[in-house]
């Protein structure tokens, strides 16, 4: 079942479920979840790409942009082009909630293609995203623009808490790693 409005604001109140969340959020959020802002965007640069059974290694990367609310800031995105980007918002999910993304129809409509993931309960921290153009023309996005729609769902018998090695929300793996 997926958690409305009113039942979300309350546990952001309660549990602190998302911090960092916009005024409108907090006072009308739109839908079935929350919108979630554009924080950073990070490139890939350079470094290895491994997924095994028991290690992985991912790209470095590198911040291209960052949100600063004394100053608004843009990033134009080429045709072609893949990034990563963070929210601005930190989760901190409870054992019996795990929460899934949906781009905003803005982003498709303009040619944006968000690859979105899975909070899993117990997870604490940023998220990101992967996103590509698959447009013919630059995409221009502001830092703090709503890019996606967060959607939190009761799980029946309560979640396993999150063990993984991306709690806190980091982007990338500093060297290979052992998978937990």
């Amino acid at each position: 079942m997926i958690l409305g409005p009113k039942k979300l604001l309350e546990l952001v109140k309660k549990v602190n479920l998302v911090e960092g969340l916009d005024k409108r959020e907090l006072t009308y959020p739109e839908g079935a979840g929350f919108d979630i802002r554009l924080g950073e965007i990070h490139k890939l640069d350079g470094g290895k790409a491994f997924l095994g059974v028991t290690h992985r290694e991912t790209p470095k990367t590198k911040t291209v942009a960052k949100y600063d609310a004394k100053k608004t800031s843009s990033y134009r995105l080429k045709p072609g082009e893949f990034v990563l980007m963070s929210s601005l918002e930190t989760f901190n999910i409870p054992l019996d909630i795990t929460v899934n993304f949906k781009p905003r129809t803005t982003t498709f409509r303009s040619g944006l293609m968000l690859r979105t993931g899975n909070v899993a309960p117990g997870y604490k921290g940023k998220v990101t995203f992967a996103a590509k153009n698959e447009g013919t023309i630059p995409i221009v996005f502001e830092l703090g623009s709503r890019f996606a729609h967060a959607q939190f769902f009761r799980v029946e018998g309560g979640g396993s808490q999150y063990r993984g090695q991306w709690q806190g929300g980091r982007v990338t793996t500093k060297k290979r790693e052992r998978q937990i």
